[in-house]
């Protein structure tokens, strides 16, 4: 594979932003094997943002010869105060995250736990302190978003170390290439400016997009995004819902008619259905135009701001193609006992 090939998979969307795209042009050009990584907290089931947008972006990484890593950060998981601080919740939760990303990206995707890194790498925390020595207070407070908390939150002393553990996983890994939602961004620009006065190598940034709950954004309380997240169950799409789930959440979702910026109904098509299928069936009655088949996110949009798409035809016909795209992954895990019962045992019940 060329390297003008190599560089549009990794480009290409839900890729947003590359730091820096010169960076990665000289890695890819001078490594044979570029290290990639992923941090995941393990906070519940995954949804669509998590296994398929973060797998899309998986999927192509490794189709462009990318050494790909899941880092399942299990101890950043108990800091941040996650699944009642249970290990063996965590454990189990994370272990279904493996089965999961192995069913739906497939071969290709190392795993490692945080507690098996800091175990291994006898360094890790002489390293830690040692990187805390370059970072003030108040740079670490602007980086708390990455574990979704904020400057104002009454905080733990251990979530305050959260960020610098996650720069340190960075090092640890020996990556090449730092990969994250664009929540993860100030995680990545803290590694790349601290690391050369460390003498570490600096990281190049990837940043995917985050997809929106399906939630209006509570514009009262100054939120003009929110993103999909297992802590609005509601706002959510699981990837082990029913069908019957999937039209519920899609019929309670936000879709204002002809919005198109910001629409967490359009923006599952644009950035799930087209990458996976290539095109989009949208199913309506004929005596309101029939069924019309887009082979272009552009094309879908530009009829939904013209008010030639409703949105009930919309959430309807995406409720069908997701059900399609999910089942081959949903059926190995609902199949699963095991799966079904971690679920069940941090309070999502799994339907038939």
């Amino acid at each position: 594979m060329s390297l003008e090939e190599r560089l549009k998979l990794i480009e290409r969307e839900p890729t947003e932003e590359i730091v820096t795209r010169e960076e990665l042009i000289k890695l890819l050009e001078s490594k044979e094997r570029i290290k990639h990584y992923i941090g995941i907290e393990i906070s519940g089931p995954l949804h669509l943002g998590s296994l398929l947008v973060v797998g899309i972006k998986l999927r192509d990484l490794i189709k462009a010869g990318i050494d790909v890593t899941v880092f399942l950060a299990d101890w950043h998981t108990y800091i941040n105060e996650k699944l009642g601080k249970d290990f063996g919740k965590i454990r189990a939760v994370a272990e279904s995250y493996k089965k999961a990303y192995s069913a739906f990206v497939g071969e290709g995707i190392r795993f490692v736990y945080g507690s098996e890194l800091y175990s291994s790498y006898k360094s890790y925390w002489k390293d830690l302190l040692r990187l805390a020595t370059n970072v003030n207070i108040a740079r670490v407070k602007r980086t708390l978003t990455v574990a979704g908390r904020s400057e104002s939150e009454d905080l733990t002393f251990a979530q305050m170390i959260y960020p610098l553990m996650q720069v340190n996983d960075i090092h640890a890994l020996d990556v090449d290439l730092a990969h994250g939602g664009t929540d993860q961004r100030k995680a990545h620009m803290l590694a790349r400016d601290v690391f050369p006065k460390m003498g570490w190598k600096v990281p190049v940034a990837i940043h995917h997009h985050l997809l929106p709950g399906l939630q209006q954004p509570e514009q009262d309380k100054g939120e003009e995004f929110s993103k999909m997240s297992k802590s609005k169950p509601h706002g959510a799409i699981f990837v082990h819902d029913s069908y019957e789930q999937i039209k519920e959440k899609l019929r309670r979702a936000w879709c204002p008619p002809g919005l198109v910026e910001g629409n967490p109904v359009l923006e599952i098509v644009k950035y799930i259905v087209f990458p996976l299928k290539g095109e989009f069936l949208l199913k309506r009655d004929v005596k309101y135009g029939g069924d019309v088949r887009y082979s272009s996110f552009e094309d879908l949009s530009r009829d939904y701001k013209a008010g030639k798409v409703h949105p009930f035809d919309l959430k309807l016909s995406l409720a069908d193609e997701l059900h399609a795209i999910m089942k081959p992954v949903r059926d190995k895990l609902v199949s699963d006992s095991e799966y079904v019962s971690v679920m069940e045992s941090i309070g999502f019940s799994i339907e038939a």
